[in-house]
């Protein structure tokens, strides 16, 4: 099958490099030194289990997705829009577009852009760039998907390339879920510049966390989303599957790039707004992280006159 990545990030490069692995004709779209690369070596993927080049296609433009297969849109939720209309006049008709973002409504805003069924995925992966066609894996991997008629092909095919896939009737309470545990986490990495597993050791931290997820949950009910399970336990899972894993909003900060920190705290400070729904935890949280983001990146050092 051809497979397209839209948004040849951390996330991106590590659904398509495992794709490509198991077979695939996988083509990844992203900056040119990036694409240089890999065009040159392969993506190198770094991961928990192997080390290797794994050879495939690179473009820097969307007219690299044109017969596709199934592309997996994995760009900033700042970058939606602008990703949909560079999609739009490449896509083939009968072609499944998945989104592999954060935040919760990146799937519903694609949809809409695109006038076509888009699928949302939660992702649970820790990975990074380390450099230009260098992909790093930390931990997990594995995708939540909601039914549809394509939802047991896209389990088999990922599946087939060792990435486990559920199929959940209640997909809105899982991105929701992974909303929570992101808004409990991103931004307090960010401004500490810490991993997870060193954060939660910092003193009240784990009360600032819980005020975060009841503000989360507050809102979620409001929004007529039934979150499952135990959503403290996930929270707390984190730490034990990912301790030495930076934030992507962290990485974001401290490479001075704007962040997806509006799409997260952002997202339930504003829907909670519309509901009448109070959200001073997030609230802070969203306001030093935007701080930060207003930051100038700094200067090198001049020389002797």
């Amino acid at each position: 099958m051809k497979i397209a990545v839209m948004g040849a990030g951390a996330v991106g490069c590590y659904y398509g490099g495992m794709l490509a692995r198991a077979g695939h004709e996988v083509v990844l779209i992203g900056r040119p030194q990036h694409v240089d690369a890999v065009r040159r070596d392969g993506l190198f993927m770094d991961t928990k289990s192997f080390q290797e080049h794994v050879a495939m296609q690179a473009a820097t433009d969307a007219s690299g997705i044109e017969g596709a297969q199934l592309v997996l849109c994995c760009v900033k939720s700042t970058d939606t829009e602008n990703a949909a209309a560079e999609m739009q006049p490449h896509l083939a008709s009968g072609a499944v577009v998945l989104s592999l973002q954060n935040g919760v409504d990146n799937a519903e805003r694609l949809q809409a852009a695109l006038g076509r069924e888009v699928l949302p995925a939660v992702v649970y992966v820790a990975t990074e760039m380390a450099g230009p066609g260098h992909v790093k894996h930390h931990g997990r991997g594995e995708l939540v998907i909601g039914p549809s008629a394509a939802s047991q092909e896209l389990a088999a095919l990922f599946a087939a390339a060792g990435v486990p896939v559920q199929i959940s009737d209640n997909v809105a309470g899982a991105l929701w879920t992974k909303l929570t545990v992101n808004c409990a986490y991103n931004a307090l990495s960010a401004i500490t510049q810490l991993p997870y597993g060193r954060l939660v050791q910092g003193q009240g931290v784990e009360d600032v966390m819980r005020d975060v997820v009841q503000e989360c949950l507050a809102v979620a009910q409001g929004d007529g989303v039934v979150v499952p399970g135990d959503i403290w336990e996930a929270v707390q899972r984190i730490v034990h599957t990912m301790p030495g894993q930076l934030s992507s909003t962290a990485q974001d900060v401290a490479r001075h790039k704007p962040s997806e920190i509006d799409y997260l705290n952002g997202h339930v400070l504003r829907r909670g707004a519309a509901l009448g729904i109070a959200t001073p935890v997030n609230r802070v949280l969203h306001t030093l992280v935007k701080l930060l983001e207003s930051r100038s990146p700094p200067t090198a050092a001049s020389g002797p006159a």
